[in-house]
């Protein structure tokens, strides 16, 4: 990975557990992505949803299958 260093980013280390890794593994293969382009998008859709519920907004998943609904929490 070619990973350079851009001006107006700032570069960290992220400790990951071994599940942790594999799962992130998993994702940049799966959607042919590097890691770093899953955490920023993982970053992305995290502050979206943030956003939103602190607007009051709420967030379900539904099986229309099984006729259930969820609503997500998030911390």
């Amino acid at each position: 990975m070619n990973d350079r260093i851009v001006p107006d980013k700032r570069q960290m280390t992220l400790a990951l557990s071994d599940t942790e890794m594999g799962v992130l593994d998993g994702i940049a293969n799966q959607k042919g992505l590097s890691k770093t382009a899953v955490i920023r998008q993982a970053l992305r859709l995290y502050q979206m949803l943030d956003s939103r519920m602190a607007a009051g907004e709420r967030l379900f998943f539904e099986d229309d299958r099984q006729q259930k609904k969820a609503e997500v929490m998030v911390l």
